[in-house]
């Protein structure tokens, strides 16, 4: 196995678990501590259904009425990110590929200069000390690509970052299709109630057409489909209560989240960048630095 992509795979690991733990609840989950700590290797995760939870996510998301606006830009934005991140890697990797091309070229000079340097008296130890130093350009384009792949290696967990985004907007759409499906269970109950204790009904229904093929139910009847959308109004009232608090608190916990990583990540982006660009002086000074000792050589000649 490529013993540098292991270290980068390593670099990439450290960096994820100094993110869990610096995470004021992810710190203390036991999953994670049991990745630290565990002697073997396998780690028990609890099971998990993926296709039912993404179908329902899916379902939810074509079936929300009242979307939350933070959390539809929040979505957009992901998009847009993963995009723009995607966009910018493809552009790095066709650079990186043409660059490489232009240094192993540079070979060319060494080894031609080297062999003019066999047939030359004079000029001979100039042009074989400019070969070497074209040599050296040439080779020094493999530690140069190494440190871009590190730079790359931040940006790429950026397109992770755009998913996670995704999937913070499909859970709350989830808990939102569970509460507003609450909420419209609940009122359908209230308005049976309204119509069993009127004797109207207002909408057309199975109930309506039975109550016209057979007449009305009897009082006995009809109080005890009472005492029953009694109770399950009671329930649907808990349940809508329940499901509220639940959206409510993980929209307090997603936003916080969400505040905490933007600021992460602008400072994360913004030093990835600066290194990149610190970089490219750097290796555009040490080819100027090549030339120069290249032209100390054939002035020597």
């Amino acid at each position: 196995m490529d013993p540098d992509f292991v270290e980068r795979r390593r670099i990439g690991l450290e960096n994820f678990l100094l993110r869990v733990a610096s995470h004021p609840i992810l710190s203390n989950d036991k999953i994670f501590y049991d990745f630290l700590t565990e002697v073997s290797a396998s780690v028990s995760r609890p099971p998990s259904d993926q296709a039912d939870s993404r179908l329902k996510a899916l379902n939810a998301t074509f079936r929300v009425k009242n979307p939350d606006k933070r959390f539809t830009e929040l979505k957009h934005y992901s998009d847009e990110l993963q995009s723009v991140t995607s966009q910018l890697l493809r552009v790095r990797a066709r650079v990186a590929d043409r660059l490489y091309g232009v240094y192993k070229v540079h070979g060319n000079y060494g080894r031609v200069f080297s062999e003019w340097s066999a047939i030359e008296r004079e000029m001979g130890d100039g042009l074989q000390s400019a070969g070497h130093h074209m040599d050296a350009y040439a080779a020094s384009i493999d530690d140069i690509l190494e440190e871009e792949e590190n730079y790359a290696d931040q940006l790429k967990e950026y397109l992770f970052y755009a998913e996670a985004l995704k999937a913070v907007c499909r859970k709350h759409e989830l808990l939102q299709y569970e509460l507003e499906t609450a909420a419209q269970d609940l009122m359908s109950k209230k308005q049976q109630r309204e119509e069993l204790a009127s004797g109207t009904v207002r909408t057309f229904s199975l109930k309506g057409m039975t109550s016209k093929l057979f007449g009305q139910e009897t009082p006995e009847q009809r109080e005890a489909k009472m005492r029953v959308l009694e109770e399950q109004i009671q329930e649907g009232e808990e349940l809508l209560q329940e499901k509220k608090t639940e959206c409510d608190e993980y929209v307090r916990n997603a936003w916080s989240d969400m505040e905490r990583f933007t600021v992460q990540k602008d400072r994360d982006l913004r030093e990835a960048m600066i290194s990149y660009a610190v970089m490219q002086i750097s290796m555009c000074k040490k080819g100027i630095q090549v030339w120069t000792n290249a032209k100390e050589c054939f002035s020597k000649m």
